[in-house]
């Protein structure tokens, strides 16, 4: 597997904890949606994202 393949799981794997969205719908975001997405999460958890 590639970089680019484990920051998608990583990323879609975090967005699916929070959000419950369906797999799909996850994958149909883009990446700079995806990451908007993580950003404002951190923010709202007090977590931080790398």
């Amino acid at each position: 597997m590639t970089y680019a393949a484990d920051l998608l799981y990583e990323e879609v794997a975090y967005l699916a904890y929070h959000f419950h969205w369906p797999l799909d719908q996850l994958l149909d975001l883009e990446h700079p949606e995806r990451r908007r997405y993580i950003a404002q999460i951190a923010r709202l958890t007090g977590h931080e994202y790398e």
